[in-house]
């Protein structure tokens, strides 16, 4: 009951920094409330491992279950989502009737990780996708791991608003406008001429079940999120692939001559198992090692590493093996502290 509590407390302030006060409640009623008897209980509160943000985000999986049984129409909880308002006692006894009476619903979402497919993340991807554009003068050939919908796989169909500038093409997809400290991306335009990504659970946007989990994963009382999330559906066009992360890669590393290999993930490394992350890294560090000038390659995290605030955006490129810390970001995308430094050198 202490790891359910704190797990869903930590969710609880996760969502109040980022904006959104109906998760916020919601999260801390789940964590505070008696819980009724049945299976989604049980289940939960008999979940082992790290359920909180940093680990298996259980609490955003109940949540997207909810929100998606709400999207669907549910009579049960229109009165208290957004736009509605409630407060705890209403709002906790509608949760609790939908956890008994939805339960097998439920038990699905819990299933796997969110798919929040955050389409505000690609504004650290536009300003990094410029910044290896000017070092290699190269076009980026780029692979995703933990890809969801490969809403951000198309970054360069985006516009990114940094400083009063515009980044990207004339004709964007949709807009980010992040608040925005430091250093300006160069203006060298990236140029992609691959891209491919990963999921264990790929989702296809274009299909109403798949583009109603995208949906589910934003929070309620967030409609911008969902704008920017729908302008990028209306686009998109790469078929992300379905399997385990780093057994595709490992058909993705040969060089390619006169191509910058960009891989990255943006909030998906944490999901990985430990010893999934281990082989990745060796694969990527031995690819790196046979890396030169004409094909170099680039691997980039926008993850959690515990210090905040954000995400920290890591960057190693071969050849040289040079780490970057390039900044921090919003979870969300709401702001990027873009500040690169070179950190270390390998020989």
């Amino acid at each position: 009951m202490t790891a359910i509590r704190a797990a869903f407390t930590a969710q609880a302030a996760a969502c109040a920094s980022l904006g959104s006060p109906f998760m916020a409640q919601l999260m801390r009623l789940c964590a505070t409330q008696d819980w009724p008897a049945g299976a989604v209980t049980t289940r939960i509160h008999g979940w082992t491992g790290d359920l909180g943000p940093s680990g298996q985000s259980v609490p955003l999986r109940l949540a997207g279950a909810l929100h998606a049984l709400h999207l669907q129409g549910h009579a049960r909880l229109a009165p208290v989502y957004p736009p509605q308002a409630s407060d705890d006692a209403t709002l906790w006894a509608a949760v609790a009737d939908v956890l008994v009476s939805e339960q097998a619903a439920i038990l699905r979402w819990l299933d796997s990780p969110p798919q929040t497919n955050e389409v505000r993340r690609s504004a650290v991807l536009i300003v990094l996708g410029h910044w290896l554009a000017d070092r290699f003068g190269l076009p980026l050939r780029c692979s995703e791991l933990g890809a969801s919908a490969g809403l951000n796989l198309q970054w360069d169909d985006y516009a990114l608003v940094a400083g009063g500038q515009v980044f990207g093409p004339a004709t964007p997809a949709l807009t980010l406008s992040p608040d925005w400290t430091g250093a300006l991306p160069p203006d060298t335009r990236p140029q992609v001429t691959a891209r491919a990504g990963v999921d264990l659970t790929p989702l296809d946007p274009h299909t109403p079940d798949d583009a109603l989990r995208l949906r589910a994963y934003l929070w309620p009382d967030q409609p911008d999120r969902k704008a920017l999330t729908q302008a990028a559906i209306a686009t998109a066009r790469t078929t992300v692939a379905k399997g385990d992360a780093i057994d595709w890669l490992a058909g993705q590393l040969d060089h390619q001559q006169g191509q910058t290999h960009l891989i990255y993930t943006t909030i998906a490394w944490q999901y990985f198992p430990a010893a999934a992350q281990d082989r990745g890294t060796a694969m990527i560090s031995a690819a790196g090692r046979t890396a030169h000038d004409d094909a170099p390659l680039a691997w980039f995290g926008m993850e959690p590493d515990g210090a905040g605030p954000g995400a920290a955006l890591t960057l190693r490129l071969w050849p040289g093996d040079l780490t970057f810390a390039l900044g921090r970001a919003d979870f969300h995308g709401r702001w990027v502290q873009w500040a690169p430094v070179q950190i270390n050198q390998k020989d």
